[in-house]
């Protein structure tokens, strides 16, 4: 990460007795794509509001430039936002629109033209500049959002939802866009969603907040490779936890006994932990590969069972394309699922009521503490 162009130092934020930030200390790096991520009501839009200058802090700094902007009026903070609704002017042209925050700031008509014709250039919108709102397709209105921001130059440009009025298949490709958008200008991103997929797609590093406080901070593959927590194992994606023991320790491995699985794991960490401690295993649905079982009788099945195998019975397999969840049942009676390729066949090859055995890498299991 670069030096750090924002700072929150102990901020938060009540609303009489409701506490929506709670005292979240958090760096954002120059020219970072920074995402704020977590469900809605965890407090990630009051701090994105609060940078904004919409909201005032109930305790705490917040610092751009090394600058205290606490206090300062949103038009005096050297930030802009891109709303979730866009907030497009529909009685403006595009150029219009996209020089409005010029024409308030009084730049000179020959710098107004030629800035906005570089802002729409910028958002591939060239030739664009006469249509009214209403003729432009939901993409290219978020493109018109996004200049009319760009265009002032913003040391930070702030994203509140950028995408969710998109559909589907425009939201992935705007992700794609906003990307290579973000390296392009330079300017620090720092985004505000709920969607998963959108944050682990776009953004170089990310905060998860749960109840107002910050639950861990991380590049994408961290988070959803090593989270910090339940909760962050849990929120994004999907996930299997199984709650356990620990029953040995040695060196960088610990060996877990879950009352789920009938053998104990073996997990790879440096966590300080001791005997008997309670943690938990997480285990994405992706990294549990499933093999055929010959019959019913474990001990008397000829297949070999593969290293680290759970007996199961597949209860449900799901198709979707190119996977299907496939939903095991454990001889606890726990209900689990694993993520099975499709390689070019309509079905799976797993069938409700078919015994199997389920596996996965040394690497796979996540040890997490709370």
């Amino acid at each position: 990460m670069n030096g750090p162009i924002i700072r929150f130092e102990g901020v938060g934020k009540a609303f009489g007795r409701t506490v929506a930030v709670d005292d979240v200390t958090l760096e954002v790096g120059e020219g970072e794509f920074f995402c704020l991520l977590g469900p809605s009501g965890c407090g990630k839009t009051t701090l994105l509001r609060m940078l904004a200058g919409f909201e005032t802090p109930t305790s705490g700094r917040i610092l751009i430039d090394d600058a205290d902007v606490s206090l300062t009026p949103p038009n005096k903070r050297p930030v802009n936002m891109v709303f979730q609704s866009y907030a497009i002017f529909p009685h403006m042209s595009v150029a219009e629109n996209v020089a409005f925050g010029l024409r308030i700031d009084r730049v000179s008509a020959p710098e107004r033209r030629r800035r906005v014709e570089e802002a729409l250039a910028l958002v591939k919108l060239e030739g664009l500049g006469g249509r009214r709102p209403d003729q432009l397709s939901g993409g290219q209105r978020q493109r018109v959002a996004l200049a009319r921001a760009l265009v002032k130059r913003p040391r930070v440009l702030l994203l509140d939802e950028p995408l969710s009025a998109l559909d589907a298949k425009l939201r992935e490709a705007m992700r794609a866009e906003l990307a290579q958008l973000q390296a392009s200008v330079g300017i620090t991103f720092l985004m505000v969603t709920h969607d998963q997929e959108e944050a682990l797609a776009m953004a170089s590093r990310c905060a998860v907040m749960d109840e107002g406080r910050l639950e861990q901070v991380a590049p994408p593959a961290d988070i959803y490779e090593r989270p910090a927590s339940r909760f962050v194992a849990d929120f994004i994606g999907q996930v299997n936890l199984f709650e356990g023991v620990v029953v040995e320790t040695q060196g960088g491995r610990i060996r877990v006994q879950s009352a789920d699985l009938p053998a104990p794991v073996d997990v790879s960490s440096e966590a300080e932990v001791h005997t008997d401690q309670t943690v938990w295993i997480a285990l994405r649905p992706e990294v549990i590969e499933l093999w055929p079982r010959d019959g019913d009788d474990e001990a008397s099945a000829p297949r070999a069972a593969p290293p680290r195998a759970a007996p199961a019975v597949v209860r449900r397999a799901t198709y979707l394309g190119m996977a299907s969840v496939v939903e095991v049942e454990l001889p606890s009676g726990r209900l689990i699922r694993a993520q099975h390729p499709n390689r070019g066949r309509r079905d799976t090859d797993f069938r409700p009521d078919e015994p199997i055995w389920l596996t996965w890498e040394p690497g796979a299991p996540c040890l997490l503490l709370r």
